[in-house]
Parts: structure tokens; C-alpha cells; sequence
């Protein structure tokens, strides 16, 4: 046996003892149902892109359901550029006008969309892409936000135009897909109640798919490693009460707050847990659920 031959059956055995520690955590969430929200800056790296198609359809393999919900803020602005059309944000969010909208439902539901079905389909799964218009799969309405003026501290209400908050998911399509060899891959665009376009956060959207179809776990793929204290370093588990009180200190902050605000929404509305996890790490997804550790943020009711 040369020397070559020896390090492939090393690396050969290496695989193989992953594999077994893999397993009574592949045992364990079997059946289970885990919501995945892949974020746009998490989608920028074609590898990193390709090693999540894999391990989606990996999910799917081993006996998970997985739904994957993905945004696309930065391809949204990078197309409004080229179009020429100005975008503002208030608080986080795009203000969406007609014009807006119709280009975000062209980014969202088409190209992006598009993009992750075909990744997953070449790694051996089965997706299909939908928005969720799709059987009135997330039901909307617009977004009411207010803004005290600090001058006057008078309350001001802000219109965003187009943007809207889920306030029905259909678990019927959810359950359908479910009990079918189809990954679902859905795009935040929900309708009104006289067939508007309303463009949905993401993450919120994830958020309310991932109760309404009683996940066990909502994945939040983002561009950090997880929730950090306040020496930098990540915490790996907290519960809801904790992340409260956090978020009160100070310690938990900007762009972190509305994340981990779904995470509590979500978990209050019945998912197992959810999780805040740095999706530009490669296999970040295999990492959370396959390992004794995890590799995010893990927040739980208790």
C-alpha cells in the first residue's frame, strides 16, 4: 500500500466516524420539519451556495422536511440600481411603492428563486419554487409603523407603501409538500385581501412559516456568527426569557434585535426552537443539527 493509498483510507475513515456521530442526531430529528431562512448575503458565495443546496437535500434524505424561505435585499438593491430607482429605508425596512414592488417580486419570485431551485435540483433534490401568492400560501396586510418626532414627540405614522406582515400561512400546501419528496422554496412576497403584491422581511416571513407548518427548528442564515455577549464571544443557547432581558441591557442590539425578536415569536407560536446561525460558514446547516454543539445561537421557550 503506498502512502497516497494510506491517507485516502484515512480520510475515507475520518468521513465514516462523522457519519457515525452524525447519526443519532439524524435519528433523532427524523420526521421533523426544519424552516430555513437563507439570507442574501448568506447566498453571495457560489460555493458557500452550493454546499447549502447539498445539505438541504441531504435534510431531505436522511427523513427532515425541510422549507426554505430566502430574501434577497442586496440583489434587490444591486437591480434598483441599475434601473435607476432610488430606494429608501426606514428603520431596516425598503418603503416599497408600486414600482418598487413589481421589481421585487421580479428579483424575489423570479431570479433568486429560481437560482436556489435550480442549485437544489443539480445536488439531487426535488424543489420547486413559489412565492407565497402561490394558493394564497402567506396571506398579508400592510405594515403599520409609527415614529415618535423628536422635536414635537408627536407620533407619526409612516407609510412604507407595499410592505406587508403575514397574517395567515396556509398549512394545507404545507402539509402537502410535506408528505411529497418536493422541498418547497418560497420567496417573501404575500398577498392582500384584494390580491395586492406585499414584499415581507424575510425573516418574519420564515418566521410565521415555520409555525404554521409546526417546525421543530426555524435555521436563521445570516451573515454573524450567532448572538454575542458582551465580550464578543457567541452565545450558544439561551432561553427566551434571557434573549428578553438582553435585548433590555442593551447587550443584544440593532440589526440583532428584529432577528431575535422572530426567533421569540416564532418559538412562542410553537416551533421547538430557533436558531441564529452564521450561513457563510460552509455546511453551517449540517453543523447545527448534526453536531453536539451546534454552530449558532439557540433559542428555546425554557
Amino acid at each position: 500500500m503506498t502512502i497516497d493509498d494510506d491517507a485516502q483510507k484515512k480520510a475515507w475513515l475520518e468521513k465514516a466516524g462523522i457519519l457515525a456521530e452524525a447519526l443519532p442526531f439524524m435519528r433523532e430529528h427524523n420526521g421533523e420539519t426544519v424552516c430555513v431562512k437563507y439570507g442574501g448575503h448568506a447566498m453571495g458565495d457560489e460555493k458557500v451556495a452550493d454546499s447549502f443546496a447539498r445539505d438541504i437535500v441531504l435534510l431531505k434524505q436522511v427523513g427532515i422536511n425541510p422549507i426554505v424561505v430566502h430574501g434577497g435585499g442586496p440583489q434587490i438593491g444591486a437591480m434598483l440600481a441599475r434601473l435607476k430607482i432610488k430606494s429608501e429605508f426606514i428603520d431596516g425596512l425598503r418603503v416599497t411603492d408600486a414600482d418598487t414592488v413589481d421589481i421585487v417580486e421580479m428579483v424575489l419570485s423570479g431570479s433568486i428563486n429560481k437560482q436556489i431551485v435550480s442549485a437544489i435540483n443539480r445536488a439531487g433534490g426535488f424543489a420547486i419554487g413559489m412565492s407565497g401568492k402561490d394558493g394564497n400560501l402567506i396571506k398579508a396586510r400592510k405594515l403599520r409603523r409609527s415614529k415618535k418626532d423628536p422635536g414635537s414627540n408627536i407620533e407619526k405614522i409612516l407609510d412604507l407603501g407595499f410592505v406587508g406582515e403575514p397574517y395567515e400561512v396556509n398549512p394545507m400546501i404545507l402539509d402537502t409538500l410535506e408528505k411529497s419528496d418536493i422541498i418547497p422554496v418560497i420567496a417573501p412576497i404575500g398577498v392582500g385581501p384584494n390580491g395586492e403584491t406585499y414584499n415581507i422581511n424575510a425573516d418574519t416571513a420564515a418566521g410565521a412559516v415555520a409555525a404554521a407548518a409546526g417546525a421543530a427548528r426555524l435555521l436563521m442564515l445570516t451573515d454573524v456568527p450567532g448572538v454575542l455577549d458582551d465580550t464578543g464571544r457567541l452565545i450558544k443557547e439561551m432561553t427566551v426569557e434571557r434573549a428578553k432581558t438582553l435585548i433590555q441591557s442593551g447587550t443584544i442590539s440593532g440589526g440583532m434585535i428584529p432577528k431575535v425578536e422572530t426567533c421569540l415569536d416564532a418559538v412562542r407560536d410553537g416551533v421547538g426552537a430557533a436558531v441564529i446561525v452564521d450561513g457563510r460558514v460552509p455546511h453551517a446547516v449540517l453543523l447545527e443539527l448534526f453536531t453536539p454543539s451546534g454552530a449558532g445561537t439557540l433559542i428555546k421557550a425554557r
